[in-house]
């Protein structure tokens, strides 16, 4: 646990990268596209309230600006993703 403890603020990226990986385990099992920003906004709230109580350095430190970041976090997953599926389309 000590890991986790010293994650502190990088931990948001972290819950990006998690929001993103069941994004795709999901959609991998036929879900439609249309329902993955609202797969990660709501995956993402709740890492981030799970972040706020297992990492002492986690910048949020209520329940509403935790699932604040994890929800940005979310949506910073699904972005991220179509910006890079933009920039490789032919």
């Amino acid at each position: 646990m000590e890991f986790l403890e010293n994650l502190g603020a990088q931990s948001i990226p972290a819950i990006a990268v998690i929001c993103f990986l069941i994004a795709e385990a999901v959609k991998a099992f036929g879900l439609e596209s249309k329902w993955i920003p609202v797969l990660c906004g709501v995956c993402g709230g709740i890492l981030g309230v799970v972040a706020m109580y297992l990492m002492p350095d986690f910048p949020a430190k209520d329940i509403l600006t935790a699932i604040e970041y994890g929800i940005v976090s979310g949506f910073g997953a699904t972005g991220a993703h179509q910006v890079f599926k933009q920039f490789t389309k032919e």
